[in-house]
């Protein structure tokens, strides 16, 4: 999007109005950042939502031009050292950054020596990617020849397939018609799946379909077996513009959810509070905690399907109320006559089910008549003649539904534990359950909107979810992780703001276990050049293990004395259970006055 490295390239966000998200992730396999630098490096904040979400994140190098020529001359035709080099460093790259492998984008035509050597590079490029990340990716765009010319082919065939024999995928481009998709499908065999048909959604040059008309490029595609490449789905914000932009591209992946197989959840604790990573505002707790624009996808939430019901029911984004973080999750529709209630699929499942699992739920009803419904969780499981709920003699329930058992209270010795079961404010309603099963697979996650009395009337409701968790009751009561390998770098010292007074800026990192923090609290216990202590500070939040505090003012030692600042990193797990201080992590600078005045730089 317009070259790239925009507000997206602030790891601690910004305050950037009206900015450019997505959150449609359950509908997507791989996520690509691309630009025209040779080497791009996806933003963290995009490799932060993406993983979150389950979804691998892709770099790209690109040679284009003359100087792309000139570039591949140099490390194509410079035989096996120099391209043996660029691969290793290219995955020394992506292990670095904690992303998951390269677009691969030749755009300029290559000598005999250095088309050569090109399937050996990604040959090479692939085997050190996988070697480097777990599950990493190579994936080549349709673009140079066997001979070296630069010609798109629009298809897989025999110009093109020694690339695409080398590498994990091939992306093709834009401009093809139903016949190569045919040929693409009988010389991809077995490996179909992994032909990634370009689609461009600004429809430029000859092809079937873009824009709101992107379903019908999608629809051949599907009829051929093969996968889909949607480049640039940035045009709903980019041509529509920014107003209505959520509204928009609601729509425009709604208009293609047929041709989209979701993925699953498919680890536990699932906790999201529908966070789109930005906001008009800020919420904790159901409260309006600070007012004004901010943007950090690094602080998206997990996010859910986005059913579309026809006239019955939509699924949108809702900004101007929310429970933690910029959003929520607004369900509105209707109930028909005759009928009680209506589920909402927000998670597909795919894990075994453990034996005891615990689910809150906040939600709050608006409209006219919110007492006319009730909200609950549904949880369904693949059929099968041994899923159980409950004690062994229990009866499966009918097409594996299972309806977790509503707690008035949380269960003795847990009340700290599930504080959720009681924390409604502001509007929201809290509710938690429990539901007990054995020998069963989870599949869904819906939430249900019923009436509280039979009408034969349709009925519209309002409702927005504020947060929704499962939790694995076992791993509950397991050990938290420990944060471990605080470390301070680039230290920058300035004078004052007051004459007793030091301002230190510095970035602090540390390793905790991907995935089971929702994010980190850092705080300050203070600087102190006598005995004694201070109350912790906060100074922020971390989405990652990285953190850079700007401006704290610290105590000016004075000569021959020493001063020390001792900061802390608390984990807040993913089941938002509390760490005892002893797993945090903490980091003591101790700092003296220099023997020779401060340096001409500052530090």
């Amino acid at each position: 999007m317009r070259g790239g490295y925009l507000e997206d390239r602030f790891i601690q966000g910004s305050a950037t109005r009206n900015p450019y998200v997505f959150y449609h992730w359950r509908y997507i396999d791989i996520f690509v950042y691309f630009s025209h630098h040779t080497v791009t490096i996806p933003p963290v904040v995009w490799t932060n939502a993406a993983h979150r979400n389950g979804v691998p994140v892709l770099g790209t190098f690109i040679t284009e031009w003359t100087d792309g020529e000139k570039l591949c001359e140099a490390f194509l035709a410079g035989g096996e050292e120099a391209y043996g080099t660029v691969a290793e460093q290219l995955a020394r790259i992506a292990q670095h950054y904690r992303f998951d492998g390269w677009l691969v984008n030749i755009e300029n035509t290559l000598s005999a020596a250095a088309v050569g050597n090109l399937p050996l590079f990604l040959r090479d490029l692939t085997a050190q990617v996988h070697s480097a990340v777990p599950g990493g990716l190579v994936i080549w765009y349709d673009s140079v020849l066997k001979d070296g010319t630069l010609k798109w082919q629009n298809e897989l065939n025999d110009e093109n397939r020694m690339f695409f024999d080398a590498c994990d995928g091939l992306f093709t481009n834009y401009n093809w018609k139903e016949e190569q998709l045919q040929r693409t499908q009988q010389l991809a065999g077995p490996r179909q799946n992994d032909i990634y048909v370009g689609v461009d959604v600004f429809a430029r040059g000859d092809v079937i379909g873009g824009g709101f008309d992107t379903d019908k490029s999608l629809r051949l595609i599907r009829q051929y077996g093969l996968s889909a490449a949607i480049f640039a789905p940035g045009w709903v914000y980019e041509h529509l513009g920014k107003e209505n932009f959520l509204q928009n591209e609601n729509r425009f992946w709604g208009s293609l959810a047929e041709y989209l197989p979701t993925h699953s959840i498919c680890t536990l604790p699932l906790t999201t509070s529908f966070s789109l990573g930005m906001g008009t505002s800020t919420f904790l707790d159901g409260k309006d905690e600070e007012s004004g624009p901010w943007y950090d996808l690094s602080a998206q939430d997990i996010q859910p399907l986005y059913p579309e019901l026809q006239g019955r029911l939509s699924t949108s984004c809702c900004l101007q109320d929310a429970w933690c973080g910029g959003s929520s999750l607004q369900l509105q529709g209707t109930i028909p006559p005759g009928e009680e209630r209506v589920a909402v699929r927000l998670f597909s499942l795919q894990m075994p089910a453990p034996p005891k699992l615990f689910l809150t739920l906040l939600y709050k009803l608006e409209g006219p008549q919110p007492d006319d419904f009730t909200v609950a969780l549904e949880v369904t499981t693949w059929d099968s003649g041994i899923c159980l709920e409950g004690n062994p003699t229990s009866l499966p329930e009918p097409n594996g539904r299972h309806y977790p058992r509503f707690l008035p209270a949380p269960p003795p010795g847990l009340a700290k534990l599930l504080a959720a079961c009681h924390r409604g404010s502001h509007g929201w309603t809290s509710r938690c359950y429990e539901l007990e099963l054995q020998d069963c697979s989870l599949r869904d996650l819906s939430v249900i909107v019923s009436r509280q009395q039979p009408s034969l009337e349709e009925t519209s409701f309002t409702c927005l979810l504020g947060e929704v968790r499962v939790l694995d009751m076992a791993s509950m009561a397991a050990s938290p992780a420990q944060v471990h390998n605080v470390l301070a770098s680039q230290l920058w010292w300035q004078e004052g703001p007051e004459p007793e007074q030091l301002s230190l800026s510095l970035t602090l990192r540390w390793s905790f276990p991907p995935g089971c923090a929702r994010w980190f609290r850092v705080l300050s216990q203070g600087a102190q050049c006598r005995l004694g202590q201070t109350a912790p500070q906060l100074l922020g939040l971390a989405q990652g293990c990285l953190f850079r505090a700007v401006g704290l003012s610290v105590l000016r030692p004075a000569p021959g004395e020493s001063c020390r600042l001792e900061l802390l990193v608390e984990p807040i797990l993913q089941d938002e259970l509390p760490v005892d201080p002893d797993r945090w992590g903490r980091l003591v600078l101790v700092y003296s006055a220099p023997g020779s005045g401060t340096s001409s730089d500052g530090h």
